[in-house]
This record gives structure tokens, C-alpha cells and sequence, in this order.
């Protein structure tokens, strides 16, 4: 028969191996975050009453690799192309082509990433995107979290009739990838902090 030492030895190590394990699955849920891109409106051609563009979208936001952007839309198609591609919303040599209504794409480095819509008269009103996707050199606290510039290959600007892509709309993120994680890490830090305590007081 069993101690209450022993006992109470293999409590403590069931507890210690719950901290280690819920904090090691947390640290892989919170490495990336889904996007949805252009919110609850999805990826339709803009009709010109939204309340942002779809680059002001984007650049209310931080993304980083292991992040996903998720494309939903009907009777339309996400491609992926070059910088000069997007600029004239050629649709006929895209970097990659996705059309089964509900895209999602991962992240995989950091730069700029372009997408547009594959109706070139869809891009020509606005169905397009830049998507800067930060080094993990620049990642930081939210509140130091560093400005976009747009990539100078483009050009355009939200005061210019362009597509909303311009270095004067560039205020702090709304949500995104670096939010979500600094204050989920933090709740995992002060919990397994608390467990660890109470373990030791055992």
C-alpha cells in the first residue's frame, strides 16, 4: 500500500507534467494566426461604399510567417502575382491561381506578398491586395510594433484614387498575429506561473 509521501510524490509529478505539457501545446497554438481577408465582407469586388480598402485592411494588421490568410468569395478567384502584375491587373501569368471559394494561404516568408482578383475588371475596382509580412527581426511589443511602408515597385496611394495603399494610413494594428500572442503568452505565463507555486507548496 501506497504511502501518503509516495502519494503525494506522484501528485506532484502529475501536476508538474500537466504545466509542462499545457505549456508546450500553448506555445504551438498561439504561433500563427488566421487572417480573414477583408473582414466580414470577404473578397468581392469593392462597389465603393466600404468603409476601407482592402490595403487599408492590410495595413491596419501585422503579419508574419506561420500566419494564414483566409480568401472567401463565389464565382471569383485569388491569384497570387508579381508586382507588376498587380499594378496593371494582368491575370494572365499569375504566380499561383486558387478558385475553390474558400483560399487559405500560409505564410511561408517574410516581404510583400501580392494578390489580386482573377476578374481583371474586379482588380481595376479595387479587388486587390498588398500583404507586407514582417522579419522576424522586426517583430515587437504592440505598442512599438514598427510602421509599413509600401513597396516602392507599386506605388499608389489612398489620396491619389489609387487602391488605399498609402504611407499616411499607418495607425496602430486593430488585431493581429503580434496582439493575439503577446497577451495570450502573457495568460500562459501568469498560469503556469501559479501552478508551478502551487506546486511547490505541495
Amino acid at each position: 500500500m501506497a504511502t501518503n509521501f509516495e502519494v503525494s510524490l506522484r501528485f506532484n509529478v502529475f501536476v508538474l507534467s500537466l504545466v509542462v505539457t499545457f505549456m508546450f501545446v500553448s506555445n504551438i497554438f498561439v504561433s500563427s494566426f488566421q487572417f480573414r481577408v477583408g473582414g466580414e465582407i470577404g473578397w468581392i469586388k469593392p462597389i465603393g461604399n466600404e468603409s476601407e480598402t482592402y490595403n487599408e485592411w492590410a495595413a491596419r494588421n501585422r503579419f508574419h510567417i506561420g500566419d494564414t490568410l483566409y480568401f472567401k468569395y463565389k464565382g471569383d478567384s485569388v491569384l497570387e502575382v508579381t508586382p507588376a502584375n498587380y499594378l496593371n491587373c494582368n491575370t494572365t501569368s499569375p504566380i499561383s491561381k486558387f478558385e475553390n471559394g474558400e483560399t487559405i494561404y500560409k505564410i511561408s516568408h517574410p516581404g510583400f506578398f501580392y494578390f489580386i482578383s482573377g476578374q481583371k475588371n474586379n482588380c481595376k475596382f479595387g479587388q486587390r491586395i498588398i500583404i507586407r509580412v514582417m522579419h522576424p527581426s522586426e517583430i515587437s511589443s504592440p505598442a512599438s510594433a514598427p510602421e509599413i511602408s509600401p513597396s516602392p515597385a507599386v506605388g499608389g496611394g489612398g489620396g491619389d484614387g489609387g487602391d488605399g495603399w498609402g504611407s499616411d494610413f499607418l495607425g496602430p494594428p486593430a488585431i493581429n498575429s503580434t496582439t493575439v500572442l503577446s497577451v495570450f503568452s502573457c495568460f500562459v505565463t501568469a498560469l503556469g506561473g501559479v501552478m508551478v507555486f502551487l506546486y511547490l507548496l505541495m
